[in-house]
């Protein structure tokens, strides 16, 4: 879990990724649609790195077992391009969130995080605010 979030998401250690992920992976983040394989998840880091310069994940928390894992986490980035359909602000973004891990053979086989994406939305401005 260390790894992923250190090499794979906050360095975009492609070959870290590839060691660790599984081709089959299936992955949800708060901030887009689910993705399969390591080329979906891939897009997805991209895509995430794009809009928040200096994205960054901090484990506060992590729980593991052979198969499972689960982590208490905070992500922060400044927002640099549209996000939500909200331009560019140049604001530091930081939200919290948890990951759920399922891991097969040694590598991660899926991950589905929880982020406190009304968070996002408040810290970009009334244009991305949730509707009621």
């Amino acid at each position: 879990m260390e790894s992923f979030y250190e090499d794979v998401w906050n360095r975009r250690d492609i070959d870290a990724a590839r060691r660790i992920i599984a081709p089959d992976f299936r992955f949800r983040g708060s901030l887009g649609p689910e993705k399969r394989g390591l080329d979906g998840f891939l897009d997805y880091l991209d895509a995430v790195h794009a809009a928040l310069d200096g994205f960054t994940c901090i484990i506060e928390d992590l729980v593991e077992t052979p198969e499972r894992a689960a982590a208490r986490m905070r992500f922060r980035g400044v927002h640099q391009a549209e996000l939500f359909g909200v331009p560019a602000t140049g604001k530091m973004i930081e939200w919290s969130g948890a990951a759920f891990f399922a891991i097969r053979q040694e590598q991660l086989a899926e991950l589905w995080v929880l982020g406190d994406v009304d968070a996002v939305k408040r810290q970009l401005g009334p244009a991305a605010a949730p509707d009621f």
